[in-house]
Formats: C-alpha cells, sequence, structure tokens
C-alpha cells in the first residue's frame, strides 16, 4: 500500500516548521550585522575635509555659476591654510 502526503499538515508540525524558519531568518540577520559591522570597522572614517579643493578666488566665478554648481560649493575655513608658510625648496645642484 502506498502513503500519500495528507492533505492538511498538523498545527505541531506547523509550528515546529514556522519556528524553524524564525530561526534560520534570525541567524542570517545575525550574519548580515555582522558582516556589516565588521565592514563599518574596516572602512576608514571619511573626513569631508579631507578631499581636495579648489579655492575661488574670483568672487564674480559665483556670481556667473549655476544653481547646480552653488549647491555644491561649501565654505571652508581657510586661515588655517592662508597662515602656513610656504615649503621652500633648494635648487638641485648640478
Amino acid at each position: 500500500m502506498i502513503q500519500d502526503k495528507a492533505l492538511r499538515t498538523s498545527w505541531a508540525r506547523k509550528m515546529k516548521e514556522r519556528q524553524e524558519r524564525k530561526l534560520v531568518r534570525d541567524l542570517a540577520r545575525q550574519l548580515e550585522e555582522a558582516k556589516q559591522r565588521e565592514k563599518e570597522e574596516t572602512m576608514i572614517p571619511r573626513n569631508p575635509l579631507s578631499f581636495p579643493a579648489s579655492q575661488i578666488r574670483n568672487p564674480l566665478k559665483l556670481k556667473r555659476a549655476k544653481k547646480k554648481q552653488l549647491r555644491r560649493v561649501e565654505k571652508r575655513d581657510t586661515l588655517a591654510l592662508l597662515q602656513k608658510t610656504p615649503v621652500k625648496r633648494s635648487k638641485a645642484t648640478e
């Protein structure tokens, strides 16, 4: 006699399968969070001031700039850069 698959599963079996799926989901979430945490730790914290920027010495450029360009312009404290003395290089001996 061949036994077919039951049309309905028992409540206990259904709850057991549900619990297993929940455990798998939790484990996957923990692995994902651990991977994300590790990625954040390895990434070097990015300081926006460390990126190079060009100085706008001519204020008329700002008047001519379009709105899109003006949105990207950021003001920085350049006093420290101005106070630094330029590096003196000695001439190469021939």
